[in-house]
């Protein structure tokens, strides 16, 4: 029985995993290394965070991004986007050597077991493990309007189901959404010959603006110092305080979590855009439906209640994830129906990133409502890392819970903290 099982090989997966075996526990990851970046995401796209806020993490700190470049002839600047294939590479470069051979098999189902967990992999072998993270990434929680649901993938589809966009090349499409992912997208889409438009419910799109330079004088670091998220002492602490923030009351959490880091298109998509693809703002679809292989779209909003219905060949779902315990679905039903959740429905997540079930611990997206929105991006991935394995060290010495359906931990073992119920 291994101390540790890693599921999922994405950055948060892999830093964890470099992290245990630093600390001398028995670790097995399984995934395909960086797959989001690789399998999810079209060529062409681009980084929204800084080459210095894209770094994996090792405990000794030897295998960033600007050793990656620096190793193979690139240089990581500080205001220059890196692309999609490169971090890809990177993420493969960093699995090679700052982690335990990686069993690239998905696994199918995780269930409890005498002692802590039994994971199945998707050709049927089973492993068992004393503790369990799970590093799923963003995949399994794609948010789609409800309005476009039922229709068929040949007619909707999510922002992270492409690998490419080629297949729509003389196409009519409509992208939802006003955020980095329904920007970029459509311009990908408008360079290569597709007729595209954006459909967004904000009256206005919003930009980031090109980032300050990386030394400046400190008048004006002290008044926006860098951070991993963007400039400003607000992005500085949802940055680089993610212990601070998991101890701001449950509402104020729950709100930033929700509303923090909205929709915006980075500052070098915005000409692409502006130029080629028609957006229509203060607008969402309220029905669709499928006629003679088209979708013919019912919108509405504006000022007048209504707006310009019209087909088109395909829609694009660009409309983010939520990070829900229900789509936990690898995991046996009595351990997610077990699991403690916020009024979102979000699982709670201990100060060692520890689930209500004693053992089981979360990394990533579904961990932002308890540690913020440093969680939805790579940067988030140091932070989590080392304090994760600290905690399943933690719960190693503890020794296995003997009772089939555990009672909730807390931040030190202790109760269930305020608000959070099980479902």
């Amino acid at each position: 029985m291994y101390d540790l099982l890693v599921v999922g090989a994405g950055p948060y997966g892999l830093s964890i995993a470099s992290h245990a075996a630093g600390a001398g526990l028995d670790v097995r990851v399984f995934g395909r290394p960086m797959a989001s970046w690789r399998d999810h995401m079209p060529r062409g796209m681009f980084l929204k965070s800084e080459p210095w806020a894209s770094n994996l993490s090792d405990p000794r700190g030897r295998y960033g991004l600007a050793e990656y470049c620096k190793r193979n002839g690139m240089e990581a600047r500080h205001g220059e986007p890196v692309s999609v294939e490169t971090f890809a590479s990177y993420g493969l470069w960093f699995a090679q050597h700052a982690v335990p051979d990686v069993d690239e098999r998905m696994v199918a189902s995780l269930s409890a077991c005498p002692g802590g967990f039994e994971a199945t992999t998707e050709d049927g072998q089973t492993i068992r493990g004393r503790t369990v993270a799970l590093a799923v990434g963003v995949i399994p929680f794609v948010e789609i309007p409800s309005a476009l649901l039922g229709l068929g993938t040949e007619h909707v589809s999510h922002s992270s189901h492409h690998r490419d966009l080629d297949r729509f090349r003389g196409k009519d499409v409509t992208v939802i959404g006003g955020g980095q992912a329904a920007l970029e997208t459509a311009a990908l889409l408008a360079e290569q010959g597709t007729r595209v438009r954006v459909l967004a419910r904000s009256q206005q799109l919003s930009w980031n603006t090109v980032p300050p330079a990386w030394k400046r004088p400190w008048r004006e670091s002290a008044r926006a110092p860098h951070s991993g998220l963007g400039c400003g002492w607000r992005n500085w602490f949802y940055s680089e305080m993610p212990g601070g923030f998991r101890r701001l009351p449950e509402a104020t959490r729950a709100r930033v979590s929700a509303s923090a880091l909205g929709p915006a298109g980075a500052w070098w998509v915005r000409e692409r855009v502006e130029s080629r693809v028609e957006v229509l703002l203060d607008h969402e679809v309220a029905t669709a439906s499928v006629a003679a292989g088209r979708v013919r779209l019912e919108v509405v909003g504006d000022a007048s209640g209504g707006g310009p219905d019209f087909e088109t060949d395909h829609v694009i779902a660009a409309t983010g994830f939520k990070a829900t315990s229900a789509r936990l679905r690898l995991l046996a039903p009595d351990v997610r129906g077990s699991l403690a959740v916020n009024a979102a429905e979000e699982p709670y997540a201990s100060g060692d990133f520890e689930s209500s079930y004693p053992g089981l611990f979360l990394a990533g997206l579904v961990t932002a409502a308890s540690f913020g929105p440093a969680m939805r991006f790579v940067h988030g991935a140091s932070f989590t890392a080392g304090r994760l394995v600290r905690g399943v060290q933690r719960s190693l010495r503890r020794g296995p819970v003997s009772s089939a359906v555990p009672a909730p931990v807390g931040e030190r073992g202790g109760r269930m903290p305020m608000g959070a119920v099980k479902r």
